[in-house]
């Protein structure tokens, strides 16, 4: 489980074909606070540490994973958001994020509006029922607030802060983000899927 509050951008320095899927190779200076088997997210997409060397970290990203997100295509040296796996205890200043990506996204448009910036992101039509209007959203990670809803768009407004401090900086038109709907928002749809249903088949008794 993750906040969506990232800590730091760390960088791409490997990302070589595995048996099945990639291995992942990624400098940070979190690596003095990790070990074998932690839980990190980079850019959204929740990994397993799987080997530590100095200032970089190792995962190994399987082939369903590479299908659904963006991290099959890293290069070298691109930035990537980092967030350890929250603790019990730990202050949530975002919301839920459990690194399990729904889809990828398309930026659209990005404009300046002071010093901060808007991005306008399209998402797949199946994941529509999953958005509302000042609703949370996961964007490579980053919990934000969607600010204006369309069929199949959504708006956000990035604060200096966030902008300086995460990777969103480095996209540009037509790049791919991860996206994570808010994990309560779908079990309500799911809950109402179901009660639509029962509803269904008893009407057929």
């Amino acid at each position: 489980m993750f906040t969506g509050l990232i800590e730091t951008v760390g960088h791409v320095s490997g990302l070589a074909p595995a048996t099945s899927g990639f291995r992942l190779r990624v400098r940070t200076s979190l690596t003095p606070e990790l070990a074998l088997g932690d839980s990190i997210s980079v850019n959204g997409v929740c990994l397993t540490v799987t080997a530590i060397d100095g200032d970089e970290l190792q995962a190994d990203i399987g082939p369903e994973t590479a299908r659904v997100t963006t991290l099959g295509s890293l290069r070298p040296n691109q930035t990537v958001n980092l967030e350890r796996s929250l603790r019990a205890g730990d202050r949530l200043g975002g919301h839920f994020v459990q690194g399990h990506v729904d889809a990828i996204g398309t930026v659209e448009q990005l404009r300046q509006d002071g010093d901060a910036h808007w991005l306008t992101i399209s998402f797949p039509i199946g994941l529509a029922p999953f958005f509302i209007p000042k609703g949370s959203v996961a964007v490579d990670g980053i919990s934000l607030t969607v600010a204006a809803l369309r069929d199949r768009h959504f708006d956000v407004m990035i604060i200096p802060f966030t902008w300086t401090n995460t990777n969103l900086s480095s996209l540009g038109v037509a790049d791919r983000v991860n996206l994570e709907c808010d994990m309560v928002g779908k079990y309500v749809v799911r809950a109402a899927e179901i009660a639509a249903k029962d509803r269904i088949v008893e009407r057929t008794l």
